[in-house]
């Protein structure tokens, strides 16, 4: 079982930066991947970013050159940061943190970004 809590978001004004955190407990040994995707209203989810164990990321067109995932670990935990620059109305939905193990994906509970003047 791996368990997945989120931290971060909120309101920010075009322009500025948010920094997401996925922390994943339990069997974070097996898991080989984590990533966040995000969903506006009337739309379908999209993947934002995932980073595998060895540390290969892939990014969304929409993101690349403004976000940036980076993933830790210790004994306890694994982690997942989203850094979040130049944020754009665009930019705004609702963000979940996956984490992946072999057959099954977790999902964290998800976290309201919002990027408005």
């Amino acid at each position: 079982q791996v368990q997945l809590v989120e931290s971060g978001g909120g309101l920010v004004q075009p322009g500025g930066s948010l920094r997401l955190s996925c922390a994943a407990s339990g069997s974070i040994f097996s898991i080989y991947a984590m990533g966040w995707y995000r969903q506006a209203p009337g739309k379908q989810r999209e993947l934002v970013a995932n980073i595998t164990s060895d540390g290969t990321t892939n990014y969304a067109d929409s993101v690349k050159g403004r976000f940036t995932l980076s993933l830790s670990r210790d004994m306890a935990k694994k982690t997942a940061v989203l850094q979040m620059n130049s944020l754009q109305p665009e930019d705004t939905a609702v963000y979940s943190c996956n984490g992946d193990v072999l057959g099954f994906r977790y999902w964290g509970q998800g976290t309201q970004v919002t990027v408005s003047s």
